[in-house]
């Protein structure tokens, strides 16, 4: 275990719960699972992709390990390493563990006469696997059979990564539901500067990632979150890099100033609305693609 009593501690307060033996795994009740208890929204993946916001489980298998500090990233970047260090938990152990810890942060809404009697039930059995909480899921080193353990018990599973294991998405045997790669830069001088990546040859683990992505025969996305004044630029080499990719969609999203970036970065850095339909709009017309669909309160636009 990599992280201290400390760090886990400051964790918990921010709403994470660890589960396991070795504490490397986590779940933290999302702003939208609780927003759609009460019928006060969804998550704009309900709206894109149709899962359930409220039966959706945020979890990370690998909180303390991830390849970058990326500048944008709303989480303690100082608790994080760039290998796995120490033993691991049994896939199985750890989604057991994450549905009840998600329940149990869950049961103050059964006092709540706002919640949806309806949601709220069916909130107690997830059926979605959101595996991008913290840290880069890939690292675990039973990433393939924690995708599989989930598919055995009817999840469907939406995975975020990095790119920086190429060597490790080629041999994924079990594709998720939807897998999701990161693009948050055009070129490699600005993604080194915004990413600031702690391995060496990130850009070009990024780009073997990105090429790999048309052998998955599952839901691919790029997703790309915009910083203003670092990496919404460079239109043509983004739209190469699209085409060159030939993704599923293409998920065009604010960063948001929250959390542990706002000691990296300035409310100025976070783009409006219509900055983002702007941005989104030029590299829909370079790349040959359609605005599919927006979520005005993510500030995300999803092409096609």
């Amino acid at each position: 275990m990599s992280l201290n009593a400390e760090n886990l501690k400051k964790l918990e307060k921010m709403g994470y719960r660890f589960v396991g033996n070795n504490k490397h795994s986590a779940a933290k009740v999302c702003h939208w699972t609780k927003k759609s208890i009460l019928d006060e929204g969804v998550c704009y993946k309900q709206k894109f992709y149709g899962i359930e916001s409220h039966r959706c489980l945020q979890i990370s298998p690998s909180v303390p390990f991830c390849h970058q500090k990326c500048l944008f990233c709303w989480r303690d970047l100082s608790v994080t390493e760039t290998q796995w260090k120490g033993d691991f938990d049994e896939p199985g152990e750890i989604i057991d563990g994450c549905i009840d810890a998600q329940r149990n942060l869950l049961c103050g809404f059964f006092g709540n006469e706002k919640a949806n009697p309806k949601k709220l039930q069916e909130s107690q059995d997830p059926n979605n696997a959101a595996i991008s909480l913290a840290g880069e899921p890939m690292l675990y080193p039973k990433i393939d059979d924690l995708i599989e353990e989930f598919h055995r018990r009817n999840f469907t599973t939406f995975l975020v990564t990095n790119g920086m294991t190429p060597e490790k998405l080629e041999n994924l045997k079990e594709e998720p539901t939807q897998l999701y790669v990161s693009l948050d830069a055009p070129n490699k001088e600005i993604y080194n500067k915004l990413c600031n990546p702690q391995v060496e040859n990130g850009w070009n683990n990024l780009n073997k990632s990105l090429d790999l992505l048309s052998s998955f025969d599952c839901r691919k996305v790029l997703r790309m979150t915009c910083v203003k004044g670092y990496n919404m630029q460079n239109v043509d080499e983004y739209a190469d890099i699209i085409k060159r990719t030939n993704p599923d969609f293409v998920e065009i999203k604010a960063y948001m100033f929250v959390g542990y970036s706002r000691k990296r970065l300035t409310f100025e850095n976070m783009p409006s609305n219509q900055e983002i339909y702007d941005f989104a709009g030029s590299v829909a017309e370079k790349c040959g693609l359609e605005i599919k669909d927006k979520a005005y309160e993510s500030r995300v636009v999803l092409l096609k």
